[in-house]
């Protein structure tokens, strides 16, 4: 049975035959039949809002409506309703409480009711289709599934999650895998799209993730561009419009290219074992490579050629400049002139020492300032922590020369009270730093904070170290000095206890060993004269 209210709701607003009938599916006949009882009638789009069902259902008499007036009409907006809010809501639970209702009237059957629900869901359940324009938008996401990347020292087995960046006018596809999901790796995966695609969009199109939006004050329904983010897109002449929260069809490009990343990408790698990120990260690529260049769509053509021939003159051209994240965090200078910013230690001039400064920290740069003028610049240092990165400018002259209290001769002295092991374990630190003066730090705390108290148990593993040709570092000896048990804490030898029984054992005329006896002859002489 045609709706006959959607029928006379799109007439009213000034649709044609076939557009109706496209949208409500019905007939020419149901159309016409809606136009003149509204010219009939003089119904307007307030009065048909004020009409009630069966008042409606009078305007339209045939057998039909004779037949289903005896029955209660089910609430399919309702039943519609519990299944947005609830996605275990059935048809067959809707249908029992339908037919469970009070109501005196005939219910419909099971079948019957299925078929109405049905139509209701075509002329109610309408979708839009997007048309998306070359160049106007960017899409971004995160996979769902990951892939696991394994140590291959350690075992030790972490996450790597994947970036997707999509064109949706011509599909194109960009992704990278990190083993984070944090501010400095969105930013990173946006700058390697832009790279990649040779361009920018007109808007970037995200989730509601943290990285992307945030809501100033809790509670607060209104959600906001994060301030690096905005600054990425700045940088890059583009805008950030983030999809509707539980909107997903608003980001479905992005969804169809994170389900062809899972089948086309995931699926393929998750066979193999990998233990670094940048391997993990050339194989994507290669399966990227795939899925733009070779597999043809359903229009004959790759998403590589259709974004070279259409999309791709169309974007926004790149900076001369890549953006780079700034960073600024305080830093003490310590003893040994060097300020420590994620784990690595730039050097600043020897007469800061002691002193809180201000550091700067992009990708690629670490500048340090005294106030408003810079102390020191550095390349950034990535990769194995503990990094140093020493001006020879900064040095002060008695490091330069070694000499004076804090010299290599002054540790090698101390170590050697401890012992020989420890001596040489002392010109090791030393030794492998370029500046001898960056290994001062080390050599105090191997020789103040483990050898004060015990000597001995520092010398011993020393030697232990030595035997095993490790690394000289204060965190390794800790190690050793911890599996090392010294004589103190040894259980003492067991000892049998001592008998208060008396020996009665006959041992005759002779004196027990040790014993001095003097005999009677010796007390009968008498006194000796002077």
């Amino acid at each position: 049975m045609a709706d006959r209210r959607a029928i006379m709701s799109l007439v009213l607003k000034g649709r044609s035959y076939r557009e109706v009938v496209a949208a409500v599916g019905c007939s020419h006949r149901d159309v016409a039949a809606a136009r003149k009882v509204i010219r009939d009638r003089g119904i307007t789009g307030q009065g048909l809002a004020l009409l009630s069902d069966s008042e409606l259902g009078e305007m339209f008499p045939d057998g039909r409506s004779k037949v289903s007036a005896g029955y209660d009409l089910p609430d399919f907006a309702r039943v519609v309703k519990s299944m947005r809010s609830n996605p275990h809501f059935t048809l067959l639970q809707a249908w029992r409480g339908y037919v469970g209702s009070g109501s005196e009237s005939r219910k419909y059957g099971y079948s019957q009711y299925c078929h109405l629900f049905g139509e209701y869901a075509v002329a109610n359940d309408l979708v839009a289709t997007l048309h998306h324009e070359p160049g106007r938008a960017m899409f971004v996401d995160w996979a769902g599934d990951t892939i696991p990347l394994v140590d291959a020292v350690t075992g030790e087995v972490v996450k790597a999650y994947l970036f997707v960046a999509v064109l949706p006018f011509s599909g194109y596809v960009y992704c990278r895998a990190y083993t984070t999901m944090g501010m400095d790796v969105w930013i990173d995966g946006h700058v390697g799209a832009f790279q990649r695609f040779g361009g920018a969009a007109q808007i970037l199109v995200p989730d509601n993730a943290l990285t992307a939006t945030h809501r100033k004050t809790r509670g607060e329904p209104a959600r906001f561009v994060t301030d690096r983010y905005q600054q990425m897109a700045d940088h890059y002449g583009t805008a950030v419009v983030p999809a509707r929260v539980r909107k997903p069809r608003d980001k479905a490009a992005v969804e169809s290219a994170v389900n062809v990343v899972n089948m086309r990408v995931i699926g393929y790698l998750l066979e193999e074992v990998w233990t670094t990120l940048a391997e993990l990260n050339e194989a994507i690529g290669e399966r990227v490579h795939e899925v733009n260049h070779d597999i043809r769509r359903a229009d004959g053509t790759t998403r590589f050629e259709r974004f070279t021939e259409e999309e791709s003159p169309l974007l926004t051209p790149l900076p001369d400049e890549v953006f780079e994240q700034v960073e600024w965090r305080q830093a003490k200078v310590g003893r040994n002139y060097h300020v420590t910013a994620d784990h690595q230690h730039y050097s600043v001039p020897h007469r800061l020492a002691g002193q809180m400064l201000r550091v700067r920290l992009t990708t690629t740069r670490v500048t340090v300032f005294d106030g408003q003028q810079v102390a020191a610049e550095h390349a950034r240092r990535h990769g194995r922590k503990g990094q140093y990165s020493t001006n020879p400018e900064h040095v002060p002259p008695q490091h330069r020369e070694v000499s004076g209290l804090w010299s290599r001769r002054w540790f090698v002295d101390r170590a050697a009270a401890h012992g020989p092991a420890t001596a040489a374990v002392i010109e090791q630190v030393l030794d492998r730093h370029q500046i001898e003066a960056q290994g001062y730090l080390d050599c105090q705390n191997i020789l103040e904070a483990l050898g004060r108290r015990n000597r001995a148990k520092l010398e011993a593993a020393c030697q232990q170290l030595l035997n095993m040709r490790a690394q000289p570092t204060y965190s390794t000896l800790k190690r050793l000095l911890a599996g090392i048990d010294s004589d103190a804490r040894k259980p003492a030898p067991a000892r049998a206890a001592a008998s208060n029984r008396k020996n009665t054992a006959d041992q005759g005329d002779q004196p027990p060993p040790g014993a001095l006896l003097r005999g009677a002859d010796y007390y009968a002489q008498g006194p000796v004269a002077p």
